[in-house]
């Protein structure tokens, strides 16, 4: 820990810290991630070899566990790059069966065959989510285009696991704890404004 940007602080401030990273928004986690070059965009493998950045962001999940990351070690994590295998940016088809696989690049909620062929494989349980998109990019990251049959089925099972919000959905988790008060807007305001005072002080922006 004595080389982490976080070995300054004191256990209790620390984990507080790294707790309310969760309210910060986008923009600020964007903002201190530029600072100190921290990934947040996801690139692909392109055909030779090479990586390509997207013009989309990680999870906000994933790049809050790169700060925390690197908080803890002082070490840059690697961005999130998707293997050629698992890209696709060709339109999908009119006409899916269950065994056509499901590559980054498609992945499309206003595509109606995908959405529809989703249902058909669920029993009409399926539904465009935070779920839906985090096992899609769960699948990518480890190396695999599911099959819309192999997907369908993961995300039962997911979605049956999901029984609470995650912590970095700060207002959802806030209010899954009844913690979501009329004034959770100046809570969310203040605790952004103390972690990212405190990511200044810790990181030598003054």
């Amino acid at each position: 820990m004595a080389g982490s940007p976080i070995s300054s602080l004191s256990t209790a401030e620390r984990q507080e810290l790294l707790r309310d990273l969760n309210y910060l928004n986008t923009a600020e986690i964007k903002a201190f991630c530029k600072r100190l070059s921290i990934p947040y965009r996801i690139a692909v493998e392109t055909g030779d070899g090479a990586r390509r950045k997207t013009n989309d962001d990680d999870r906000k999940g994933v790049i809050l566990g790169r700060i925390r990351h690197f908080l803890k070690t002082g070490h840059l994590p690697d961005e999130t790059c998707f293997r050629r295998s698992v890209v696709c940016f060709e339109p999908l088809p009119e006409k899916l069966s269950p065994d056509d696989k499901l590559f980054y690049g498609q992945y499309d909620k206003a595509n109606r065959a995908m959405i529809n062929s989703l249902k058909d494989l669920t029993g009409g349980k399926f539904r465009n989510g935070a779920v839906a998109r985090i096992l899609a990019r769960d699948f990518w990251t480890r190396g695999k285009a599911p099959t819309f049959k192999e997907y369908a089925r993961a995300w039962l099972r997911a979605s049956k696991d999901h029984t609470q919000p995650n912590p970095e959905w700060a207002f959802l988790s806030d209010r899954h704890q009844k913690k979501a008060h009329a004034d959770w807007k100046k809570l969310r305001a203040r605790k952004a404004s103390k972690v990212i005072r405190t990511l200044n002080q810790i990181t030598g922006n003054p």
